[in-house]
């Protein structure tokens, strides 16, 4: 199984960076899929979920309106839109799958399989 995350980089405030994670190696409509982050000095924080029927859940309020989680079965991909960059959410980002299961989680310790992380910088 492999998760290959790509699209990070240098973000302005303000501005729009996504995220895509290409998953091979397993049956990805059968997972729940996440979303995580690691800023320097700081634990792995849960970020949003979608299960694999679709449905959403933000695990942190500050996401809301500006972070969004979406998933393309046939292309085996998901993605995170970031709008409304802001400098703290200067981070290494990781997608995460977890199942075979309809249901999502904020504990990192109940997913199966990890992206290798990318780094999101943002700054003017």
């Amino acid at each position: 199984a492999r998760l290959v995350e790509s699209g990070g980089g240098l973000g302005q405030p303000g501005g729009s960076l996504r995220l895509s994670c290409a998953a091979s190696g397993f049956i990805f409509e059968d997972y729940a899929i996440g979303w995580f982050r690691q800023a320097p000095g700081k634990e792995r924080e849960a970020l949003l979920c979608m299960s694999k029927n679709d449905g959403s859940l933000y695990y942190s309020d500050s996401l809301k309106g500006r972070f969004t989680i979406s998933r393309d079965n046939g292309k085996r991909t998901m993605y995170l839109q970031m709008n409304d960059l802001k400098p703290e959410d200067t981070a290494v980002y990781y997608c995460s799958v977890r199942g075979p299961s309809n249901y999502c989680s904020h504990d990192a310790r109940s997913y199966d399989y990890w992206g290798q992380g990318i780094q999101v910088s943002v700054s003017s």
